[in-house]
């Protein structure tokens, strides 16, 4: 990745099925943006967010996020940076390697077999732009490892998590993560409540190379502080910036 994650350390997450806030412009002061949600995202509603933001602040890399290959095509792969997959480690198989599985038997198809695909992704790719397509998918696909602490979340009931992980159990996803899938980011996703920085101290001490994003409940500059001593890399903040623009930017730590 050529990301420069040492100059990363706030990270605002856009929801495309919320309204973006009256004052949008202050996403330009943030260092990356993912965009994604868990209830009514499509691709079309993807789409539009992305291109606000690349308007809003041409010099923010850009990921996408999605929890369905439908809420991907041509038109936003063309504009995002990179194309983040989520792994969720205690959400249910198809989370963690069914939807992954899925996606990559239909990029190992042969691409006349790809017309029409189930996968609305791969089978835009290869029908509009051939087989050169799936190079530029792989180039911007990037696996994260994940792990879901509020259970009563959105985030938690479509990716099948029933069950937060013991600070123990995210150390040793953490240690997976880097070790085993060598996944570039493990992200501690707490769904807009404040999990504290246990979590991160404890996936902290096993991670060298990857990147590790903490997000839910950031709403102050005491609690980003909190989290990046604590040994996140980055804070994620989503619901202020759509809700509370003023508060959002106070989330942002001086450089």
């Amino acid at each position: 990745m050529d990301i420069p994650w040492t100059d990363i350390r706030h990270v605002t997450k856009v929801d495309p099925a919320k309204p973006f806030p009256d004052d949008a412009s202050v996403i330009a002061d943030t260092d990356l943006v993912i965009v994604g949600g868990s209830d009514n995202v499509t691709e079309s509603n993807s789409l539009e967010a992305i291109q606000s933001i690349s308007r809003l602040a041409p010099d923010v890399p850009i990921f996408q996020e999605p929890y369905s290959a439908e809420q991907v095509s041509t038109d936003t792969l063309d504009v995002i940076d990179y194309l983040s997959v989520p792994a969720v480690y205690n959400g249910n198989r198809d989370n963690f390697v069914g939807k992954h599985l899925d996606l990559f038997a239909e990029i190992a198809r042969k691409p006349d077999e790809l017309t029409g695909s189930s996968v609305p992704l791969v089978g835009d790719l290869i029908t509009s732009k051939g087989v050169d397509a799936v190079e530029q998918l792989a180039a911007k696909l990037v696996g994260e490892g994940y792990v879901v602490q509020h259970v009563d979340s959105a985030a938690a009931d479509v990716s099948g998590v029933e069950t937060a992980y013991t600070s123990e159990q995210v150390a040793g996803a953490a240690l997976a993560t880097e070790m085993f899938y060598d996944f570039p980011i493990f992200y501690v996703e707490y769904s807009g409540t404040y999990g504290g920085p246990e979590d991160v101290k404890a996936a902290a001490r096993y991670l060298d190379e990857t990147v590790l994003l903490y997000g839910g409940g950031i709403d102050s500059a005491a609690k980003t502080t909190e989290i990046l001593e604590a040994g996140a890399d980055a804070v994620v903040v989503g619901d202020c910036y759509h809700d509370d623009p003023a508060l959002y930017q106070r989330t942002i730590p001086s450089r």
